[in-house]
């Protein structure tokens, strides 16, 4: 008999995961818990594109904009956040919903954590300090000669898991990789993960669309409070696509509709990345996002199994 039961929800950014979530929640008693790295940030609700205030009124939500910017997201730890989560909902009687883009965080949720110790605060701030000096790319160099396989695995332009991976083979001696390679996975678990089909092409008009949303909603104002509270461009909340080209704007004087333009390539990049990464994922139910019951018999299809 397991213990838990969860039902994530997948997909590319701008597949329509909110609208997807809410129709869970209300068809199976549920509460929807954030998986996504950028959507944790206090303060950047619009340009990463968190659930609104109406949305979160629907259901229970959890783990979204609580984080302040300046404080990094480590898989290990979040995964664990998200299960103990998941678990209080569940003691409520509610139907955990993990939503979210962010693939690496459920994979180390599902398949398990590594045994990697607490690493020492100097550690991490000399080599943050470093990446700040040299940028995140001199470091993924740096990367790909002592941990290749997870250089391969994460990207350049990619600080905060730059950052991590060296920072852990500096404190350990050894890499992520080897470190991954002895995760512990949890006990009592059943999981169903239900992606959103999406074809990049099609794709494409629609996150033009929802940057062209998300500033008309106030993503630069949003960014330029943000960075009052924080003057360090380089802290974990800015790295989520949108914050980069708005910055930019706002302390280098970048043309505005250039930065829009980077700012649909990035997400675009970013989108292909998401769906190349959960089409290797051969446990994935995939449904078009448009299908709402038919999410949701999937669902419900799983649920009355009892394992």
């Amino acid at each position: 008999m397991t213990d838990l039961t969860l039902v994530c929800l997948v997909g590319a950014t701008g597949t329509g995961k909110t609208a997807a979530s809410l129709a869970l929640a209300g068809a199976l008693g549920g509460a929807v818990v954030n998986f996504d790295s950028r959507q944790v940030y206090a303060g950047l609700a619009v340009v990463t594109a968190q659930p609104t205030a109406g949305e979160r009124a629907v259901c229970p939500h959890a783990l979204y904009g609580y984080l302040p910017v300046d404080t990094p997201v480590k898989a290990g730890s979040f995964a664990a956040e998200i299960l103990a989560t998941a678990r209080e909902y569940s003691a409520q009687g509610l139907q955990p919903i993990l939503v979210g883009g962010t693939g690496l965080y459920l994979k180390s949720l599902v398949d398990g954590l590594a045994p990697i110790p607490d690493i020492d605060p100097a550690v991490r701030e000399a080599v943050v300090r470093e990446c700040r000096e040299l940028g995140s790319q001199a470091l993924h160099a740096r990367l790909r000669e002592v941990d290749p396989d997870y250089a391969a695995k994460i990207h350049p332009n990619d600080p905060q898991r730059v950052c991590r991976a060296l920072e852990v083979f500096a404190a350990t001696g050894r890499t992520l990789t080897w470190w991954h390679e002895r995760t512990r996975r949890p006990e009592g678990l059943r999981v169903l993960k239900i992606g959103l089909r999406a074809d990049l092409a099609a794709l494409t008009p629609r996150l033009e669309r929802r940057i062209g949303l998300m500033l008309a909603a106030g993503a630069l104002e949003e960014v330029r409070l943000a960075y009052e509270s924080c003057p360090d461009r380089s802290a974990p909340g800015f790295s989520g696509i949108g914050c980069p080209e708005l910055l930019s704007v706002l302390l280098d004087g970048a043309d505005p509709e250039a930065a829009r333009r980077e700012w649909l390539r990035s997400t675009r990049a970013y989108a292909k990345r998401q769906l190349t990464w959960f089409q290797k994922d051969a446990d994935i139910v995939w449904r078009d996002p448009d299908d709402l019951d038919g999410i949701v018999a999937a669902a419900r299809a799983f649920l009355e199994v009892r394992v």
